[in-house]
């Protein structure tokens, strides 16, 4: 079976900006289910999340992306999030309209979020509980390590200086291409990308990740739909361990957490083939046994429930 690049577009958000859209499709035969991607901060859809979205379509599912507000082709300043809730809503108004369409009605609908993208996810399931049919977490933002948490003081500082300075690049960090991806030629191809953002992260941006990080936090035991967790064992982006906590602690019967020794943070491009190779089958697995058939959904638009338990690997 042959995939490929079927469309790509601009939409207009709530607010009037453009944003960049696209999706792969199957050919030649039903998709088993609707994918949609939400990529991680700095990066986007087209070029940074094309091998995630091409191994899916080659498996047999739509898969659509978009590229946030300050992100990749879309509208708003590189790299600068005015507000996280509104970017989770623009995910989710575009989402739901191709759920929406006569043709995709039934059909079952997951998420995939890397990195920040994880957090908009968990806060898309937020928004509408039962809305999906289940999430893959990439190495997802979803808690902030003790070791990392900013002291109250601290807080309070970036909150006053967001007011005057919203979208200076003054946060300090190091370069996160250079920690999250493994292979030297991954990292090039990275740079290389124009749609990326490479600077220090805005003060605003970072605010805004810090408030979306400590909302989900407070609401891991409310997490309910089914999911799987990839992590990266050598992963310093997030804290594996925080990923954990969000397994331990989800409402969720359906869970599954796969941690990979010696992984960095860019599970699905910045590894060697072989390890890559490996997270995607175990993606492709997860997804198989349960996008069970086409047109899976019931007419009153109910989640399907799954059995399959919890449980934790190590790959």
């Amino acid at each position: 079976m042959f995939f490929f690049l079927i469309h790509q577009k601009f939409i207009l958000n709530r607010r009037g900006l453009k944003l960049f859209t696209c999706k792969w499709l199957p050919k030649d035969q039903e998709p088993k289910a609707l994918i949609f991607i939400c990529h991680g901060y700095a990066v986007e859809c087209s070029i940074t999340m094309k091998g995630t979205m091409t191994r899916l379509a080659k498996a047999g599912y739509a898969v659509y992306g978009i590229d946030y507000e300050g992100h990749g082709k879309s509208s708003g300043l590189q790299a600068y999030i005015p507000s996280f809730n509104a970017l989770v809503d623009d995910c989710l108004d575009h989402f739901t309209s191709i759920c929406e369409r006569k043709e995709n009605k039934k059909k079952q609908r997951f998420l995939l979020g890397e990195s920040m993208g994880g957090a908009v996810a968990l806060l898309l399931h937020q928004k509408r509980p039962t809305f999906w049919d289940g999430a893959i977490l990439v190495a997802p933002m979803c808690k902030i390590a003790e070791e990392m948490r900013p002291h109250p003081i601290v807080i309070k500082i970036l909150e006053k200086l967001c007011k005057i300075i919203p979208t200076w690049k003054i946060i300090p960090t190091k370069d996160i291409v250079d920690i999250a991806m493994k292979l030297p030629q991954k990292r090039q191809e990275a740079l290389a990308n124009e749609y990326c953002y490479h600077g220090k992260p805005r003060l605003k941006t970072g605010r805004e990740l810090l408030i979306a990080s400590l909302d989900i936090e407070n609401n891991l035991s409310k997490v309910s739909l089914p999911f799987l967790i990839v992590h990266g064992g050598d992963d310093i982006v997030t804290d594996p361990s925080v990923s954990q906590s969000l397994y331990e602690s989800a409402l969720s019967t359906d869970k599954t957490f796969k941690l990979y020794p010696g992984m960095w943070h860019a599970l699905t491009s910045g590894e060697p083939e072989e390890n890559i190779n490996l997270v995607f089958s175990d993606i492709v697995s997860w997804l198989s046994n349960r996008a069970t058939k086409i047109d899976a959904r019931s007419e009153s638009e109910q989640k399907t429930e799954h059995d399959s338990g919890a449980h934790m690997e190590f790959s």
